[in-house]
């Protein structure tokens, strides 16, 4: 795999710099099965959903899998901040399961015995209003339970965690939830909860304070519903790392213990580092700097985990040739992706985007489209282009390549021989958009590069974004420029898309990012 330009985590000497994945990998969970290690993070409404990334040293991981391949038909068309909240990963009677909570519909359930392969339909564990972020355990007596927290939007509860009693095969709950911590005081904002048990007693390892500033609280019982007391063991300290938040933890098989979490970067989204854990009188103590309460503060550089040998330094995919015969790992859709709308096959070496249906012309903003094709990004600064092609007689339409978020913007080709700069901003929480055009210039071609450069400010919070187009692929002519902005619980993400009249299409090919 090419390394240009990507985010390096592996400083090849042994050692690591965090963050391990500079992308918005949100809450992730981390697993262990044998000397591979398996990961998975919210997804929200992006289709596929679930993604399932590997490594063998949790360091340089690369994606392999997405679990869902698509979710109820009321993500048809896109809901922001809607779908996959906080998923755990486990692997338990030789299959792989993943749990995740639903705000609007409750605990969901897949699992598959080829993390590779195909996943089995999504069930609803537990029908629910304001049920999120779930985890499962298996315990030694053949019980099954779920730990969750709430949302406190949907069901006015807050700061409180819960756990319910499901049947052993994991698909339905068979009690009602049973409170057994309430950190409205001591920690408020408690949510994120992973379930473990060890040397006898459970465990629950959970994020309080709230995103931007919180903490990772670890509660302990030697019941499964308690009383649990708790303990901080992971704050930023004298840091850089804000939060640190929620996250998973894995032991390896030579006895060492790390923990996996995110960082909020805001238009970056949710980034995720990496922790050492050293067990102290069962109590777990993360990062470094540890204190007499056996609290620790994030490692900025550490040595990577003793897993028996080295591996080759990888990376998630960016760019782009389409010359392969299905879709890239790294995109997503905006909502449940139909086969039609795009193709790989018609114009090879190219993807074929194709408008979709619109009712109104507030349909065709890019915040309201699904057939807008998405990717994280993987670094804090990047530029990125992509050839545009409207072939003849390919309709009316335009080729746009742009960054979506609450604030968004892109640069487009229209079929009218015109290059347009749109600026757009979401209202209402994100459930409305409003876009304009700021930029017009006639270039009386049909093929155009468009470019957008990601300039990272305000320690990577904030970014710039540079819209530009080239007739030749050397020489680039800025249209006009906006602030990116995280979207609706993600970090900014790149977009490809083709709007206009039903059946139109565009072409695009060469997509690079550096």
């Amino acid at each position: 795999m090419d390394m240009k330009g990507k985010w390096i985590s592996d400083l090849g000497n042994g050692r690591y710099k965090n963050p391990v994945l500079y992308a918005d990998y949100s809450d992730p969970d981390v697993i262990r099965v044998g000397d591979d290690f398996y990961m998975t993070a919210s997804s929200f409404t992006y289709v596929p959903g679930l993604p399932i990334l590997h490594s063998k040293d949790l360091v340089n991981w690369e994606i392999i899998n997405y679990a869902a391949k698509e979710l109820q038909p009321v993500y048809n068309k896109p809901q922001h901040g809607c779908g996959v909240w906080a998923p755990s990963i486990r692997y338990h009677a030789g299959r792989f399961w993943i749990y995740y909570g639903d705000p609007d519909y409750g605990v969901m359930m897949t699992s598959t015995d080829d993390i590779y392969g195909e996943w089995d339909p999504i069930v609803c564990v537990k029908p629910a209003l304001g049920i999120i972020d779930t985890c499962p355990l298996w315990d030694d007596d053949g019980k099954a339970y779920i730990v969750h927290g709430y949302a406190n939007s949907r069901c006015g509860i807050k700061s409180k965690l819960a756990v319910f009693e499901m049947t052993p095969d994991g698909k339905k709950a068979i009690s009602e939830d049973t409170i057994i911590f309430d950190g409205t005081v001591s920690h408020p904002t408690l949510e994120g909860p992973k379930f473990y048990k060890r040397n006898g007693y459970y465990y629950i390892m959970a994020p309080a304070g709230g995103v931007p500033t919180g903490w990772e609280v670890v509660l302990r019982s030697k019941n499964v519903y308690g009383p649990y007391e708790d303990r901080i063991v992971l704050r930023q300290g004298k840091t850089d790392i804000n939060g640190p938040h929620q996250g998973g933890w894995v032991e390896l098989e030579n006895g060492e213990n790390w923990f996996m979490h995110f960082q909020d970067l805001e238009v970056c989204g949710r980034v995720c580092h990496l922790q050492p854990v050293t067990w102290i009188n069962d109590w777990p103590a993360m990062g470094e700097n540890i204190d007499s309460g056996l609290c620790g503060q994030p490692v900025l550089e550490y040595k990577k985990p003793d897993v028996g040998k080295e591996y080759p330094v990888t990376a998630v995919a960016t760019s782009d040739d389409f010359s392969a015969p299905t879709l890239g790992l790294q995109w997503q859709w905006q909502a449940n992706n139909r086969q039609e709308w795009y193709s790989l096959s018609e114009n090879p070496g190219h993807i074929r985007l194709y408008a979709e249906k619109v009712n109104s012309p507030e349909e065709a903003y890019m915040w309201n489209l699904p057939n807008v094709l998405t990717q994280l990004w993987q670094a804090p600064s990047m530029t990125t282009t992509v050839f545009a092609e409207l072939p003849e007689g390919c309709g009316s339409c335009k080729a746009a390549l742009g960054v979506v978020g609450l604030k968004y913007g892109y640069i487009a080709l229209r079929s009218d021989g015109t290059v347009e700069f749109v600026k757009g901003r979401t209202e209402n929480g994100g459930k409305t958009a409003k876009e304009e055009i700021v930029t017009e210039k006639i270039v009386s071609v049909p093929a155009v590069y468009l470019r957008t450069e990601v300039i990272a400010k305000r320690n990577a919070l904030t970014a710039k974004v540079v819209c530009s187009y080239s007739t030749d692929g050397v020489h680039f002519h800025a249209m006009g420029e906006f602030d990116g902005m995280q979207g609706k619980w993600v970090g900014a993400k790149h977009a490809l898309f083709c709007a206009g009249e039903e059946g139109a299409y565009a072409d695009f090919s060469d997509f690079k990012v550096e």
